[in-house]
């Protein structure tokens, strides 16, 4: 018997990190709003005080950066008190500017099965049978924890809590498969509420107890699987100063929370801030669009699928399916039905998942994937009769 232990975090939408995708994506989706066919790489800062969005574009419509960085500073919860960040107040430097041509021109094309990819790299995705979302169980139960943290603030559940928040789980597996989780641990903002508990010791002892009880197990008892009471929550004592007067914020650097944990490989691009003519992005939401129709077909119990592209050019310079061994049939021949089946050139990505339409601000916290919400459309299962008629 074959025994382990697997861990995977995940942050709020509080977390400067998360912040900046939040920015950069609802920059992205105000473009596509106006222009479905502009190119858009924004990338975003923050610290105390300060929002910088950079990048590169290529549309005719004009964003107002100021208003559309304010609006979604305010929406995460973020003000001077509890974050540095007054949404009223912030500087906001722009310096966005025009995309590269020769990008342009590699990448655009009438006919979307000659549409070139707007860039190289490595693509993943993973599916598995632990979750009903057919999602690994670590990561899904983290992104739960953080986004119930978020929904109890909001609703004025718990209205001490700050925005800015993590979570870690561990799982423990036995022949490969989850049997019990291990250790939770929830670190939260909060108000300073020392003034009514008069001591840290009795302040930590109340958050503790609250986050217990209201956030962490609710989100486990909905899983099943047994687990201990010994969790760590807010290990230093305290985590009243947070967001970006705590830690500077950027783009782009949660891509293991944004997508299995690390459960699965990555290629490593990140996805905020960046139009679907983006590999990195679309081709990583067709990938596990594949992987999960595949395991909801019924045709292996795990997959993980590879894509690569060479910029400017439309067919993948690899495509491989992996099924550790749980398959129906083997590897290559299922290989073979994903590609028979499944769009993989940027242009029919494009196309298949409808991914011209405005939606990234969802996806900017909480998991690009695993939530089954109607416009990730990646996460359909609407293949899976094809699949089993291809067998």
């Amino acid at each position: 018997m074959s025994k382990f232990l697997f861990t995977s975090e995940s942050v709020t939408e509080g977390h400067p990190d998360k912040a900046c995708d939040a920015i950069s994506d609802a920059i992205l989706d105000d473009i596509l709003l106006n222009d479905n066919n502009a190119h858009v790489a924004c990338e975003t800062l923050a610290t105390k005080g300060v929002v910088v969005v950079s990048g590169e574009i290529r549309t005719n419509y004009s964003p107002d950066v100021d208003k559309i960085v304010k609006d979604t500073i305010k929406k995460i919860g973020y003000n001077k008190k509890n974050s540095g960040i007054d949404p009223d107040d912030v500087k906001v430097i722009s310096m966005l500017h025009e995309q590269s041509p020769e990008i342009a021109q590699g990448v655009d094309s009438d006919d979307i099965k000659k549409q070139g990819a707007g860039d190289q790299g490595l693509m993943f995705g993973y599916a598995c049978k632990e979750t009903p979302e057919l999602m690994p169980l670590p990561i899904q139960i983290s992104q739960r924890l953080t986004e119930k943290l978020s929904i109890s603030r909001k609703s004025n559940q718990l209205p001490w809590l700050r925005p800015d928040g993590k979570s870690q789980v561990s799982v423990h597996y036995e022949n490969g498969l989850p049997v019990s989780i291990g250790k939770v641990v929830v670190a939260t903002q909060h108000d300073d509420m020392l003034h009514k508990y008069e001591t840290e010791e009795n302040e930590l002892a109340f958050v503790k107890e609250e986050v217990i009880n209201n956030i962490i197990k609710p989100v486990l008892d909905t899983y099943g699987y047994p687990y201990s009471d010994d969790f760590i929550v807010n290990g230093t004592g305290r985590f009243v100063y947070g967001g970006p007067e705590a830690d500077t914020g950027l783009t782009g650097r949660k891509i293991i929370v944004d997508t299995y944990g690390g459960y699965a490989p990555h290629g490593g691009g990140a996805f905020s801030g960046k139009d679907p003519s983006k590999v990195d992005r679309s081709a990583t939401y067709m990938a596990r669009y594949i992987a999960k129709n595949m395991v909801a077909a019924e045709l292996t119990q795990r997959c993980e699928v590879q894509l690569s592209y060479s910029i400017g050019v439309a067919e993948p310079t690899s495509f491989y399916i992996k099924t550790f061994g749980t398959g129906k049939v083997n590897d290559e021949k299922l290989t073979e039905i994903a590609k028979a089946v499944f769009p993989i050139r940027p242009g029919e990505i494009l196309a298949h998942l409808d991914l011209k339409k405005p939606r990234y601000r969802q996806t900017s916290a909480y998991g690009h994937f695993g939530r089954e919400l109607d416009s990730f459309t990646w996460e359909k299962v609407d293949l899976v009769e094809e699949l089993q008629n291809k067998l």
